[in-house]
């Protein structure tokens, strides 16, 4: 049976876990992946001067870490060995292109925002789909997760100053001779 996954306008097919440790590993290659690319995009936003949005991602990229841990020590497993993603890209990974070097806060927080709603869905649709009671079991607790989340980031962006419409414009834009 296999299960499918909504990603960049496209669907991609996959099998979806038989078991629980099959469901954790995905689960913790999905926090892994997610962590490493906010860490990358704080470097971007730092290498950027942009102090405030790369904190925003570092934070963002510390959380990830923490989910990764925590499914970790669920498991009682002692190391992280990537066992691989069915995916180019997990649901809760922000893309590479996704960033602007003169993003503001908001910016990084509404890219942080689709993400958890993906991760949330990715679960919920994932618990729809599973034969397994324990993984459908450990879905629905990681979509609740996932949830609570969306609710954290929506607090932060309700929170956040609104860019002005021209905020990407700069004045003194990087020269690159090649």
């Amino acid at each position: 049976m296999n299960a499918a996954m909504q990603a960049a306008g496209t669907t991609i097919e996959y099998e979806p876990p038989r078991n629980l440790a099959e469901f954790m590993s995905l689960a913790l290659a999905m926090e892994s992946e997610a962590a490493q690319r906010y860490a990358e995009l704080a470097d971007a936003m730092e290498m950027a001067n942009n102090v405030e949005v790369a904190e925003l991602f570092r934070r963002m990229a510390n959380i990830e870490t923490g989910h990764a841990r925590a499914v970790m020590a669920q498991m009682h497993w002692r190391e992280y060995v990537p066992r691989g993603s069915p995916f180019s890209e997990g649901p809760e990974t922000p893309g590479e292109d996704a960033v602007h070097y003169l993003m503001q806060p908001y910016h990084a927080l509404e890219l942080a925002l689709a993400c958890e709603e993906r991760a949330e869905r990715f679960y919920a649709d994932l618990a729809a789909a599973v034969e397994d009671a324990e993984v459908r079991e450990a879905a629905r607790g990681l979509e609740a997760e996932e949830r609570e989340h969306v609710a954290l980031v929506r607090a932060w962006l309700a929170r956040a100053e609104k860019p002005a419409e021209n905020w990407a414009d700069d004045p003194d834009p990087p020269r690159y001779v090649d």
